[in-house]
């Protein structure tokens, strides 16, 4: 509960900067972001479970986002069931800051508290996760604003807290950080006419050896989003959003060893919402497993919950 209060007292926080900041800026009309879902999947940190960087609400913005995920795993290896609930839950911190008309920065820092529930009682881990800073390069823009095409190299720094009693549970990925520096390749295409929008992103990450000599596995995200502008004014946009989102795992090592069940895939299906007032802007997204076959079918994906708050600076 005392979670759950000091992320309300943010957000409220957020929306109050955010009214007395945002008065003054001219919104394009039938313009919807796609969020940079940059906390990571199946553990927030050994992962990354991004669907892309995105599509432009405002030029540049700063906000908070909150991530949660639910999985149920193994207790053990001597057991079928899967009995173990494990939540991974991230507030975050994010920025976009155009360089030139063509290049921007965009950096995160996420702060984690993950909690699993075990036969033995609760295990609980919480503090602060990777830095991620990426380029973002516009390669293509249509005239008529109707093709746009972006892409992005992008650094995790290791902050986060790399503990190696971890990984001999049934999900290494139950961490604050990799403990390594990776780094990440990303494409987003969006297509975008009258009321509707389509956005196709795919984005790769290769992840390096840490000083425990762990690797975690490379990662290869994509995901395709429609929206559809329900309503719009000069001040006022609010859109719906519905696809879908898949994430595919490589096997961990350690010692250049390949750490069995580590390996794996998941597809979402996800439904969501847009909705901006002058430099303000607020979204949410649920997603739903349609498959899952995480570390050998050891984990199971079940569901995956979102919402922002950002304003233009």
């Amino acid at each position: 509960m005392n979670k759950l209060i000091f992320i309300l007292c943010l957000i409220v926080s957020s929306v109050g900067q955010a009214k007395t900041i945002n008065d003054s800026i001219d919104i394009p009309e039938s313009v919807s972001r796609e969020m940079l879902d940059d906390c990571d999947a199946c553990g927030c940190a050994a992962g990354n479970g991004s669907s892309g960087f995105e599509s432009l609400l405002n030029p540049q913005f700063i906000g908070i986002k909150y991530f949660a995920q639910h999985y149920k795993a193994k207790e053990n290896l001597f057991v079928k069931d899967l009995t173990q609930d494990q939540y991974f839950n991230t507030l975050q911190v994010w920025g976009k800051i155009p360089l030139t008309e063509k290049l921007s920065v965009y950096a995160s820092l996420p702060f984690h508290f993950h909690e699993k529930r075990t036969i033995q009682g609760d295990i609980n881990i919480n503090g602060i996760g990777d830095l991620n800073l990426m380029g973002i390069y516009r390669i293509i823009n249509s005239k008529d604003n109707i093709h746009q095409l972006n892409g992005g190299l992008g650094v995790k720094v290791p902050l986060g807290k790399f503990d190696e009693k971890g990984i001999s549970g049934v999900n290494p990925s139950f961490q604050l950080g990799t403990g390594s520096w990776d780094y990440q390749a990303a494409l987003n295409y969006k297509f975008q006419k009258n009321k509707l929008a389509l956005l196709i992103n795919t984005d790769y990450t290769v992840k390096t050896e840490n000083r425990k000599h762990y690797r975690f596995g490379n990662q290869w995200n994509y995901a395709a989003t429609g929206f559809y502008q329900i309503t719009g004014t000069e001040k006022t946009i609010v859109s719906v959003k519905m696809g879908l989102q898949g994430e595919v795992y490589d096997t961990n090592k350690q010692f250049d060893e390949v750490m069995l069940r580590t390996a794996g895939s998941a597809l979402y299906g996800k439904l969501g919402f847009e909705a901006s007032y002058k430099k303000f802007s607020l979204g949410g997204e649920v997603m739903l497993p349609t498959y899952s076959n995480l570390a050998g079918g050891d984990i199971e994906a079940k569901s995956r919950f979102s919402v922002f708050i950002n304003f233009g600076i």
